[in-house]
């Protein structure tokens, strides 16, 4: 099912009046096509161009999808039922519609193109997250903050670094779904088989052109379907970022944690019982639809081996897999989007954070230090985590304090040196080198 928020465009794009648009602009362009190579007469042309040029500008109306369906309840078959209705519509010049055609030439073609609308959409979307993110990780560049391996304390980050980490990734998927763009972008007028024994490839060309697509180089009855399984692919590795980001807010937006939280409107509840509720429900409803998104995928996987020249059994899944995930996809990115735009961060609340573990986290540093200074890497990891245990479980405790007063240490470091080893900086030290290798400043 399609989000009910999602934007228009989207929508509207994927509606019943766009499609039978998009297959009218496919047969009147290779209508037109014959026209060029003298197959259909001057006057015939004229009329159905003059016929369909309002259906090819608005598109078309509900009065027309219930004609067309109304057909369909007697062929059995939409495109002749479309076709008998733009006949209708014709007249008597409408029998130079399809000409050496099969369906899969117009549904394939029209698809490609609607295909190619809605990555465009997607990936103007994700340019908008990279600025956010880019805007947001210069904020937070040097906003100290613990880094966590496995949900537990492990050495100093920042948040912007965290951000960054984001918007190398958004880079990467925009190359996806760039190359995905480029690899839908193909239409094929070809034939029944693909031999183009009754439809010349100028046919193919010419309505390819008109279309903003490419001719596809080899086809059979369709364009394989390998072309969609990447499309597919790239939204739905798309969606695991953003599942990516979302979870990583839900885990920094625990009460115990309160580093990040979303921002809560006024008037806005979270929780029908309990009044105090300030719930992570956009980042919550971003990581159930990445799980939607990915299930898009195996459909189109699978879809790509067909009977022979083909069968009909790739066409019911993609008329609902290809609407729907680029439509989620949209509404997760737009989503995103405003989560990230209004994210609170608190600052505060991750330096109290960083010093819950009472120095723990410098001891990679201390035992370093220690081996650079002629100890065994084997005895300074059993001296430095034999004091980093009387830490974890005596809550008094802390970890510099013992270091200094350690004299098996202090055989190796003095107290300046163990100074400077706790000091937060050192760890930070190339974080505008990374910067500079992420963001090219």
């Amino acid at each position: 099912m399609i989000p009910r928020y999602t934007r228009d465009v989207m929508v509207k794009l994927w509606s019943p009046e766009e499609k039978l648009r998009a297959w009218c602009l496919v047969e009147f362009y290779a209508c037109e096509a014959w026209y060029k190579l003298g197959k259909v007469p001057k006057k015939d042309y004229k009329v159905i161009k003059e016929k369909l040029s309002p259906y090819m500008k608005k598109g078309f109306t509900v009065e027309n999808i219930k004609r067309v369906e109304e057909i369909e309840k007697e062929t059995k078959h939409d495109v002749i039922a479309f076709l008998t209705h733009l006949s209708e519509i014709i007249g008597p010049s409408g029998r130079y519609l399809h000409l050496g055609m099969t369906s899969s030439d117009m549904l394939d073609t029209a698809m490609a193109w609607l295909m190619k609308r809605a990555m465009e959409i997607i990936i103007e979307d994700l340019g908008r997250i990279k600025k956010i993110l880019k805007d947001r990780a210069h904020e937070f560049k040097d906003t100290l903050m613990i880094g966590r391996t496995h949900g537990i304390h492990a050495e100093p980050i920042t948040f912007g670094l965290k951000i960054a980490l984001w918007y190398e990734e958004a880079k990467r998927n925009e190359k996806r779904l760039l190359n995905a763009l480029e690899t839908i972008s193909y239409g094929k007028i070809s034939g029944a088989v693909g031999t183009f024994a009754h439809v010349p490839p100028e046919v193919e060309a010419y309505v390819c052109e008109k279309l903003g697509l490419k001719p596809d180089p080899i086809s059979n009855q369709i364009v394989q379907r390998d072309r969609y399984a990447e499309y597919m692919a790239s939204l739905a590795i798309l969606g695991t970022t953003v599942e990516k980001i979302a979870i990583e807010i839900r885990h920094l937006q625990r009460t115990e944690v309160l580093e990040v939280e979303e921002y809560f409107s006024p008037g806005q509840k979270g929780s029908s019982a309990m009044p105090h509720k300030r719930n992570p429900i956009l980042s919550e409803n971003l990581c159930g639809l990445a799980r939607l998104l990915r299930g898009y995928l195996v459909p189109a996987l699978e879809n790509v081996v067909l009977w022979h020249e083909r069968d009909i059994s790739h066409s019911s899944v993609e008329r609902v897999i290809v609407p729907d995930a680029t439509t989620v996809a949209d509404f997760m990115l737009v989503r995103l989007e405003g989560l990230l735009k209004n994210l609170i961060v608190y600052s505060e609340n991750m330096k109290r954070n960083f010093n819950l573990l009472r120095g723990l986290i410098f001891s990679q540093q201390v035992m370093l230090a220690l081996t650079e200074k002629g100890m065994t890497r084997e005895e300074a990891y059993k001296i430095v985590q034999e004091l980093a245990m009387k830490v974890w479980q005596d809550k008094t405790l802390n970890f510099k304090d013992l270091v200094v007063k350690d004299d098996r240490i202090l055989k190796f470091l003095t107290t300046a040196e163990i100074e400077r080893i706790f000091d937060v900086n050192y760890y930070l030290k190339y974080v505008d080198k990374i910067f500079e290798r992420v963001f090219g400043e």
